[in-house]
């Protein structure tokens, strides 16, 4: 074969994909991002024909012109196209979208949705990308007020992505290197008598087979924050006790992928099987099975609190509701999944290159675990491909580094996409029961709050994510008496984590969809009942006892928010709505997310004039599209009054600067950012104070952050839908999203995140779901049966920003805008199919079938009604 015009002539191995053979030939803008045809991300030609090469055998392209986004050149019309309108955000889906359309003939063009079925993008909402491929430009238009702001900036790593020039994770191929697969639990709770690795290990190219006689005897967790201790510390690198059904039991390491994959299914392990529970409330019940040692009723955390008198407040309400709401699992599915690299340099030192939001606290963590100084670890990311939380997770660089430390050489773990859904982490389901008063006015009286949120098997975020989703989903309303019961619960599945609102999406869908039914039992506009209770400037933020009480309104842009998305549904009224019996109807949600984590945020940047001219910038938080690379080279490049081509970034390393706590709570800006211009400001002082000396020496600079100073943003999404009685399907005919994100440093970056996140919520809210069956199990496995959304799936968001400018967080006054959009996004849905169908639907996901049912139900009871 012929590959970008160069002749190929080794043959592939037996069974071997084009996507794995081209990448071996170093062709890495080729991307795995699903193993089975549904992503795009590995898209080539083949004679000009578009194929999933994941699922193309390599021997069929024999004497066959292969092209890859190298073999584009840059030449390619699209290519620009996609960096006029920035067409993405983490960039790993770029080069299989732009092989894909670049085979598109006028007709498929004009049927856009339907030829791009085969693509996911997971971060852009895909507004962007339909835009390029007509050609439009990115929108500059905002409120980026603010001195020394910089016109907004394209991301820098534009030009790379478009080409497949840009490295990911696993886009490199050090000499030695040696591969790892896992073996897995198919018990949801066992403990193992013996492992036989003796079959494996006799297999030509198998180099170690890695157990719990291996794992060091510390335990941790694989969630990564500031401080060790808010994270339950359970967790050993391979365990003698497995507690969820995929859970690793051994690592085999071998000279290729495919050779360590056939030896893990000649390891055997000899199981002792033990009780198991899969139901939260279940595992408190007295005798339930304990999953670790020590935890009282299997509790990884709990909240008991009550603020002012809940039950005199029920006492003296004019109405009361009270009803329990069910949140299920969903999966990040970021398209690059957890990858590491691992080895041992020249100096001794172990080095891991992995995709991670997290470096510096996975490098602390390795230290711990492996009893090594700090200073003998390095940790480094090149460009993520997403994130949403799944990786502040230490999952693939312990047991790598294991590896490398014991065989002395490269190894290279990278999870399939069955093991994301199998064996990463998922959003915490929830159980949550609401009860909420008010008087004949619609002014809240009482609020009271019992949480179950299932951590699975380990305690992972459990913790944290119960006291986040409890604070600002009920300090976002005024009302005297607040009671919280809250439990984060220990259950023999797969462990739970951080993911985009961090127990925020769970909680403002039960208690946003509670007060918009309250609403209407008052008879009362649910916007009118949102205005009398919503806090405003200068109010306390209450929540529950004991919740940090750092936090202030630093600006305040909700009533623009909600304004906003009233008029903008009120505006767009009279477009046509489907033809037939299709039920309309309007719903809105509101939510309000913390800047920073409590117990501080810690960055720390460095900016240093270069030999020659422009200067050097180091940073520790990673880019994963989550767009900070752009907006910090904004923030040097206008505090130093320079062009940002002047600037080179460093970043994600933690060879570069000395601590940054990472890319996660949406702090990428606000931290981060904050200690970009503090250095870039210093730096400044210093050359204006140098003045006109050509041959003073070169200057250096640093900034920090502590992110200790803690303010609010404000998020509000409206929908309206149509529901078909018939089917049960919910079209989304309108979307309007408000935020309150301070001063927007660059409105094009940050309405991208915003319709991002809009699409993977509604993902979240009508099709997207893990199921576990009950063996404990996890059922869904693929992309295919997963339905991330596509862009046949999307109606595009109205974006508006509050004008406002925040006093208390940074850097000029901006605050985040990555994780927030997400949460009133199911809320706004529910009550939205609530105004048109009559029905309140308390789970998620609102998919067809249950939507269908649910509607069926009320009407066989009103037909039972008519009967009596």
């Amino acid at each position: 074969m012929r590959v970008n015009g160069v002749p190929v002539t080794r043959d592939p191995e037996p069974g071997q994909c084009l996507r794995t053979f081209l990448r071996e030939h170093g062709w890495f803008g080729v991307k795995k991002g699903c193993d089975a045809g549904d992503c795009g991300a590995c898209t080539v030609h083949v004679d000009g024909v578009p194929v999933h090469s994941c699922i193309y055998p390599a021997f069929r392209a024999q004497g066959r012109e292969i092209t890859t986004v190298e073999g584009l050149g840059g030449a390619h019309h699209l290519q620009q196209h996609f960096l006029d309108a920035q067409a993405f955000q983490c960039g790993f889906c770029t080069a299989g979208l732009i092989m894909t359309g670049a085979a598109l003939d006028p007709q498929q063009l004009a049927d856009l949705p339907h030829a791009l079925k085969g693509n996911i993008c997971r971060c852009t909402g895909y507004r962007s990308i339909a835009e390029a491929f007509t050609g439009a430009r990115a929108s500059a238009n905002g409120n980026g007020n603010g001195a020394h702001v910089v016109p907004p900036l394209a991301a820098p790593a534009g030009p790379d992505l478009v080409t497949g020039r840009a490295e990911f994770t696993l886009d490199t191929a050090p000499e030695g290197l040696l591969h790892m697969k896992l073996v897995r639990s198919p018990h949801a709770h066992a403990r193992i008598r013996a492992v036989d690795a003796r079959a494996a290990l006799a297999l030509p190219g198998v180099h170690a087979v890695f157990t719990h006689e291996d794992s060091p005897a510390h335990r941790y967790s694989t969630a990564r924050h500031e401080h060790e201790s808010d994270d339950p510390a359970d967790t050993l690198l391979l365990d003698r006790v497995v507690r969820f059904a995929g859970q690793r039991v051994a690592a085999v390491v071998a000279d290729t992928a495919a050779g360590a994959e056939r030896a893990a299914a000649f390891v055997d392990v000899d199981y002792e099987l033990l009780p198991a529970v899969f139901d939260p409330e279940a595992a408190m019940a007295p005798g339930a099975p304990e999953l670790h040692a020590g935890a009282r009723g299997n509790l990884a955390g709990e909240i008991r609190s009550e603020i002012g008198d809940a039950d005199a407040g029920f006492a003296h309400a004019a109405i009361t509701y009270e009803e329990t709401f069910e949140i299920h699992r969903v999966q990040h599915v970021h398209l690059e999944t957890h990858a590491s690299i691992a080895w041992v340099d020249g100096d001794g030192r172990l080095v891991v290159r992995t995709s991670s939001q997290v470096p510096f606290l996975t490098r602390d963590a390795l230290a711990r675990l492996f009893d090594l100084p700090r200073d003998r670890v390095r940790v480094f990311t090149a460009r993520v491909g997403g994130g949403f939380g799944a990786k502040q997770e230490m999952l693939t660089e312990d047991i790598a580094a294991l590896a490398a430390l014991r065989l002395g050489r490269p190894v290279q773990l990278e999870f399939t996409r069955e093991e994301e859904f199998t064996a990463a982490t998922t959003r915490h389901p929830m159980r949550v029961r609401v009860k909420v008063g008010a008087d004949a006015t619609g002014k809240l009286t009482a609020l009271a709050l019992r949480i179950v949120a299932d951590t699975g098997a380990y305690g992972n975020h459990g913790p944290a994510v119960l006291g986040h989703s409890c604070g600002e989903s009920i300090a976002l309303y005024r009302c005297e008496g607040k009671r919280v019961e809250a439990y984060s619960v220990y259950t023999n599945t797969v462990p739970a984590g951080a993911l985009r609102g961090y127990g925020l999406s769970q909680l403002v869908f039960a208690v946003d969809s509670a007060l918009d039914e309250l609403a209407r039992r008052l008879d009362l506009d649910p916007l009118e009942l949102r205005r009398r209770n919503l806090i405003g400037p200068g109010d306390p933020l209450i929540s529950t006892e004991g919740a940090p009480a750092d936090v202030r309104i630093g600006s305040y842009g909700l009533d623009q928010c909600v304004d906003a998305v009233h008029y903008a549904l009120a505006r767009t009224r009279d477009r046509p709505h489907p033809a037939g019996d299709w039920l309309v109807g309007e719903g809105m949600g509101v939510s309000m997310l913390d800047t920073t984590p409590p117990g501080g945020h810690i960055a720390h940047a460095r900016i240093s004039e270069r030999p020659g001219g422009g200067y050097t910038l180091a940073v520790g938080t990673p880019e994963f599209g989550n767009g900070t690379t752009t907006v910090l080279l904004q923030l040097a490049a206008g505090a130093l009054r320079v062009h940002p081509e002047d600037i080179a970034i460093v970043q994600a390393d933690t060879d570069a600067v000395e601590h940054d706590t990472g890319a996660y709570g949406s702090t990428g800006t606000v931290v981060a950012g904050a200690a970009v211009l503090d250095a870039a400001e210093r730096l400044h002082a210093l050359e204006l104070a140098r003045g006109g000396d050509a041959v003073a020496e070169l200057l250096t600079a640093e900034g920090r952050c502590d992110g200790s100073r803690r303010s609010v943003a404000f998020n509000a999404q409206g929908f309206r839908v149509a529901v078909s009685p018939r089917t049960g399907e919910v079209r989304v005919l309108f979307s309007v999203h408000a935020a309150d994100a301070g001063t927007v440093l660059n409105p094009g970056q940050c309405r991208s995140q915003i319709e991002g996140g809009v699409v993977q919520a509604l993902g979240a809210a009508m099709f997207e779901h893990v199921d576990i069956d009950a063996s404990g199990q996890v059922s869904t496995r693929t992309l295919r049966s997963y339905h991330v959304p596509v862009l046949a799936d999307v109606t595009p968001t109205e974006v508006h920003f509050a004008r406002t400018r925040d006093r208390v967080v940074g850097p000029l006054g901006a605050k985040p805008m990555s994780e927030s959009p997400f949460n009133p996004v199911a809320p706004a849905l529910a009550n939205a199919v609530r105004d048109a169908t009559g029905v309140r639907f308390t789970s998620l996901p609102l998919s067809r079938s249950a939507v269908y049912l649910g509607l069926a139900a009320r009407s066989a009871r009103q037909a039972g009604q008519r009967a009596c």
